[in-house]
């Protein structure tokens, strides 16, 4: 892509404070973005061959929502978490294998998606942040989800698609989950915390494609009470 066409995008970015450059062949993430970083609002990067997110993507202060799907990072900057007003981030179809450790100051942080990596575990850090909204953890490579999850604030956790067998009685505690997505993983029915159904403000428990029948589930204690409250909720949306 020539200096003229970043150019235009530029300017635009500067009336409109979105920067969208998606499916170019970027092979880095254009440093004159720095003159903006005052303006912008919204940075997408997808869909290009981004290696290195560098250190300066600390200097956007402004910066609510971030995109870099299917690009070719494997690490993320600690810089990263100075973005306080950072509302939405979505990593989907990286390399990514963990976060950085600072994370949790992403104080504003409400969606979540790492889609598509290779993260082994659900990342302590996330439980730090008191605004998140919804987690996809979707398609990685993780195996059990530890104790820790019992302090994430998250209303939807997406872990569809992972190597699943061992899940923490506490995700029971989790004090805003409603949505707790676990398709396709390696999960014995005995393995699945009856807290779950029968102690938990989980109102839609997806558990299709597990190493168990669903109908097994519904005799499990305590799917009573998750089928009221799995009704309810349907009440209130319909």
């Amino acid at each position: 892509m020539g200096n003229s066409a970043l150019k235009a995008h530029l300017e635009t970015a500067q009336k409109t404070g979105v920067f969208q450059l998606t499916g170019k062949g970027l092979t880095e993430f254009p440093e004159d973005l720095q003159k903006l970083t005052s303006n912008l609002r919204t940075i997408d990067l997808s869909n290009n061959k981004i290696e290195i997110l560098p250190p300066l993507i600390g200097k956007f202060s402004f910066l609510k929502s971030l995109a870099l799907n299917n690009n070719r990072l494997t690490a993320l900057p600690e810089e990263l978490c100075k973005l306080k007003k950072l509302e939405s981030l979505h990593l989907n179809s990286n390399h990514l294998r963990q976060l950085p450790a600072a994370f949790g100051q992403l104080s504003a942080l409400k969606t979540l998606s790492l889609s598509g990596n290779q993260l082994r575990t659900v990342p302590t850090q996330l439980c730090g942040l008191r605004h998140l909204d919804v987690v996809d953890l979707s398609k990685n490579q993780i195996q059990n989800v530890p104790d820790t999850v019992g302090e994430l604030q998250a209303i939807e956790l997406n872990l569809n698609q992972n190597q699943i067998s061992q899940i923490s009685v506490q995700i029971s505690h989790c004090p805003r989950l409603k949505v707790l997505r676990l398709e396709e993983n390696c999960l014995e029915l005995s393995m699945l915390p009856q807290s779950i159904l029968s102690d938990s403000q989980i109102s839609l428990l997806a558990v299709e494609g597990n190493l168990f029948e669903i109908k097994k589930l519904r005799e499990l204690e305590g799917y009573d009470k998750y089928m009221e409250r799995f009704t309810a909720t349907k009440k209130k949306f319909a």
